[in-house]
């Protein structure tokens, strides 16, 4: 069935043609000899964080893009991580959306934009890690991390609470016109997950787009 992304920002949805399996196909290979992954990388952060209430233009409003890094093993479940939440299930969460992953080679880029240090969480990204940027992970890829199985769904796009958490709304646009998106996750089996962990890209059809692709026509519009 395709995929309509939808999102809190002033753009018209997009309906992604290529269909997102909910399990993972039988390998061929046997277990005692698994494929290589496809590439690699490590997993430097974990964030959560439950929804609180703050201000914008004169109202309280619920958000959970404030996340805290936390250490030791942390369960990936399938609407969450422990210890997570989402205010507006409408625009993040749910099972299309359970896992918030973001690229780590982004942050020296925007380190240098804002000329200080931003801190990995900056974001609201539930996990933060090297190796899988928007460039090669494609809708429908399978990435191994620790004992959790996560599926990538779509790209992230900002809503205002972004702009809230940057104390710019105008940063938006900047967000999106960048391509330094990340990308949400399905959670296809649940497990423990570890910061330093490896990080592998196990399962992807060349035939999907990649997330960058589809952050390029949302800049197009």
């Amino acid at each position: 069935m395709p995929l309509v992304l939808t999102w809190g920002y002033d753009i018209a949805p997009v309906l992604i043609s290529a269909s997102i399996p909910p399990t993972i196909a039988p390998m061929t290979s046997s277990p005692e000899t698994p494929s290589p992954p496809l590439l690699t990388g490590r997993l430097l952060s974990i964030q959560v964080g439950q929804p609180q209430p703050v201000s914008y233009r004169g109202k309280q409003v619920q958000t959970g893009i404030f996340k805290a890094p936390v250490s030791g093993p942390v369960m990936v479940r399938r609407l969450n991580l422990d210890g997570d939440g989402q205010a507006d299930l409408s625009v993040h969460g749910g099972i299309d959306k359970a896992v918030y992953v973001y690229p780590a080679e982004h942050y020296s880029a925007w380190s240098a934009e804002f000329k200080r240090e931003l801190p990995f969480g900056q974001f609201g990204e539930n996990l933060t890690l090297t190796g899988l940027t928007e460039t090669q992970v494609r809708v429908g890829d399978v990435i191994a991390i620790g004992e959790a199985l996560l599926r990538v769904t779509q790209p992230r796009l900002p809503c205002f609470k972004l702009g809230i958490k940057m104390s710019n709304q105008r940063f938006l646009r900047r967000f999106l016109e960048s391509g330094r998106s990340g990308y949400y996750c399905s959670v296809v089996q649940e497990g423990l997950v570890e910061s330093g962990q490896e990080v592998a890209l196990i399962e992807s059809d060349g035939a999907s787009p990649t997330v960058a692709s589809i952050v390029d026509r949302m800049k197009r519009q």
